[in-house]
């Protein structure tokens, strides 16, 4: 399947999509109320985490169930298939990249995936809380 819009017009449309999910924000929202500080989307940092806290060396991504191909979740569009397993795929390898450039650099990651804070947001409020604390002393 051809895209229908002209190089220009597909870049201005996926810039307008927001960096933010409902979910990063429900989940920072959470943190934050129980007394976790941080910044989100730390544009200087590799990847770009979702929350992260520099002086601890802590990042945390929420990954999202279609973009980064989640193996119970994901879902495979049915049209421009080759465009899509090419995007989900390098979205998956970029993820793997990201992984690694932080644990070489000695970083604490933690990755959530949608489903799980879908699931139960409380029980993964704990689990980075926990996360968080483990990581701060070590």
């Amino acid at each position: 399947m051809v895209d229908n819009l002209t190089k220009e017009a597909r870049k201005k449309n996926m810039k307008a999509i927001r960096s933010q999910s409902k979910l990063e924000n429900l989940v920072s929202r959470e943190l934050w109320k129980r007394g976790t500080r941080f910044r989100k989307n730390v544009k200087t940092l590799f990847g770009k985490p979702d929350i992260a806290i520099q002086k601890y060396k802590i990042v945390i991504f929420i990954d999202s169930c279609f973009w980064h191909a989640c193996p119970i979740h994901g879902s495979r569009p049915k049209s421009n298939q080759e465009y899509w397993d090419k995007k989900l795929s390098r979205n998956k390898k970029r993820d793997d990249e990201v992984n690694e450039y932080y644990k070489k650099n000695k970083w604490h990651i933690k990755r959530v995936w949608e489903h799980e804070i879908k699931q139960s947001l409380d029980q993964i409020i704990s689990e980075l809380i926990d996360f968080i604390e483990k990581s701060k002393s070590e």
